[in-house]
């Protein structure tokens, strides 16, 4: 089992639920991320993902795109990404998922990045304009070097490509909770548990719900139905509001657990 496995089988062992934090990797720069990680895991984060910047980020909404953007201005490529991450596990074992897409993959070479992100500490991808029906090599690489291949599964998905879906992935499954890009929301998609029934009934990885997800009362809600929530927008939004300020890792750090205490309360 590889870091994310564990903490999963660590939540079913002691009942309790999982908390995704995502995050615009090199914003407002890589030592900021650095120490956002470090500061996430002590507030009880259980999975760390790290948005790669890129130019044309489709499945984000515009606070998740502006972070895009301040990342690529920080100077953050994937190679100095990777860089962090090295730093980030000299200090921690926080389950690290790069969400990225394919186009970072691709000019790297799929079997050198993926090696690379392996050796470096990272746990699992999330590609997210990569179908499972083009990712038979993929998943043959992710799986030789013990990393986790995620897929999404939307609202908008036929049940029995669900079915398809699920049974390629591994570590987790992350249902997208809305359609449409990522991005605050006022409340909670109200078919959440019927839907999250349907995906169980193919699977038995554990389904983490995101995309919307933006406060403490959400975050409890979301996490009496799924096995982890995934907070991003929210999270995001804050290190914009505070990307300047002395306190930003104080602050962010503290919204965090605010979260992730009421995720645990359940």
């Amino acid at each position: 089992m590889n870091r994310i496995e564990e903490r999963f089988a660590q939540l079913k062992r002691t009942g309790k639920k999982g908390f995704v934090v995502y995050i615009g990797a090199g914003d407002p720069d890589l030592a900021v991320t650095r120490e956002l990680a470090l500061a996430f895991d002590k507030a009880g984060v259980d999975i760390l993902e790290l948005g790669v910047p890129f130019s044309d980020p489709l499945a984000d909404g515009l606070v998740n795109q502006l972070a895009a953007q301040r990342g690529l201005e920080s100077g953050t490529t994937p190679p100095k990404l990777l860089e962090t991450i090295v730093a980030i596990r000299n200090e921690s074992k926080i389950p690290i998922v790069l969400y990225i897409y394919f186009n970072l993959i691709h000019k790297v070479g799929m079997e050198k990045f993926i090696a690379e992100a392996a050796k470096a500490g990272v746990d699992g991808l999330l590609v997210l304009d990569l179908p499972p029906e083009e990712s038979d090599n993929y998943e043959a690489l992710m799986k030789k070097s013990s990393l986790c291949h995620i897929y999404l599964v939307a609202p908008t998905t036929p049940e029995d490509r669900m079915g398809f879906i699920v049974k390629r992935g591994s570590g987790f499954i992350y249902y997208i909770s809305r359609e449409g890009v990522t991005g605050m929301q006022s409340q909670v998609a109200s078919n959440l548990a019927s839907q999250v029934a349907k995906i169980r009934a193919h699977t038995n990885l554990p389904i983490a719900v995101g995309f919307g997800v933006s406060n403490p009362g959400q975050a409890k809600l979301v996490a009496s139905e799924a096995d982890a929530v995934v907070v991003g927008s929210a999270i995001v939004n804050q290190i914009a509001e505070n990307g300047k300020s002395p306190e930003l890792v104080a602050k962010v750090g503290a919204f965090v657990k605010s979260l992730a205490d009421a995720v645990k309360s359940i």
